[in-house]
């Protein structure tokens, strides 16, 4: 097991009005010895800027707009072998990262996630936020078959090789999502640990029907990068039902001496074309898997060769 000293990683705290809670965030990660601290602030009308910078962190302002434009603006700039992701509202315990770093040390991840659904203080999340993570997070496990249970954590640990592979397209605060979707689809691993989660210290910059909106229809969007034949899935299953439904209609009918010489042909062609695709489906997504476990193996088996030399 390789233990990772706090030169190797980069602390990344995409921040947007968090004076409140960005100088207990920076003054935290030092006393661990973590000097590498970028923040990447959203256009910031409070002292956030300031008080990272009194706090000795390094500062940039995003140029563009979002949480999602900011982390894959500083993914372009950072190049140690880890990055940890973590929000400067100190709702995250910046202890914690051990727990993140772990996974990365023992060769068992790539990426990990800190759940904070485990433990979390009374009050750090309201009724709507936890039942919209929970909902999420099913959503995403049923779809994805993934393991998955806190999609939307901003504490993150991601090596070199992840972070200068993804490609972020979303802009928001629907990054966790598809940091979590190309993490899968790239063949890389995910874990998951438990990290303790406090109540925020200043206002909230998340729009819980909004922004709840726009992450619910990215875990759908996103398939298409992940398992586009699950959309086959959907699809043949409506078309199936739809015939299996007007076949019962037509064979009760008919049995009553009723015939109906165009729902019946169309009755076949619904459940023809729904077992094709449901079995066209089944063909893409095993294509897309097995694409994933081939990246992951020729991943593995370089890194077997460089540790070699």
């Amino acid at each position: 097991m390789k233990t990772l000293t706090p030169e190797e990683v980069t602390i990344l705290i995409p921040t947007k009005n968090e004076e409140e809670g960005i100088g207990w965030v920076i003054d935290e990660f030092k006393k661990l010895g973590y000097t590498n601290i970028l923040v990447v602030d959203g256009h910031s009308t409070d002292r956030t800027r300031e008080i990272a910078k009194e706090k000795g962190a390094t500062v940039i302002v995003q140029s563009g707009k979002g949480k999602g434009q900011a982390v894959a603006e500083a993914f372009s700039v950072i190049d140690t072998p880890v990055v940890v992701m973590i929000d400067g509202d100190g709702t995250y315990d910046p202890k914690d990262v051990k727990k993140l770093l772990q996974p990365i040390e023992r060769g068992i991840a790539e990426h990990v996630i800190g759940n904070r659904l485990i433990n979390f203080e009374k009050g750090a999340f309201t009724r709507l936020n936890l039942i919209g993570n929970k909902i999420f997070n099913a959503l995403f496990r049923t779809i994805y078959g993934v393991e998955v249970h806190d999609i939307l954590s901003g504490y993150r640990a991601l090596t070199k090789d992840l972070y200068k592979t993804v490609n972020l397209k979303k802009h928001g605060f629907e990054v966790e999502t598809e940091l979590t979707v190309e993490t899968i689809a790239n063949g890389f691993r995910i874990f998951e640990v438990p990290i303790n989660y406090y109540k925020r210290k200043g206002r909230a910059n998340l729009h819980p029907i909004k922004d709840g909106w726009r992450i619910g229809k990215t875990i759908l969007e996103l398939l298409t990068r992940y398992n586009p034949g699950k959309y086959l899935y959907f699809i043949g299953t409506f078309f199936l039902l739809v015939g299996l439904f007007t076949g019962i209609y037509v064979v009760k009918d008919w049995m009553r001496g009723i015939t109906h010489y165009l729902l019946a042909p169309l009755t076949s062609t619904f459940v023809i074309v729904g077992i094709n695709l449901i079995v066209f489906g089944f063909i893409v997504g095993y294509i897309f898997k097995s694409i994933a476990e081939l990246k992951r193996e020729i991943r593995t088996i370089a890194l077997g060769q460089n540790e070699e030399r």
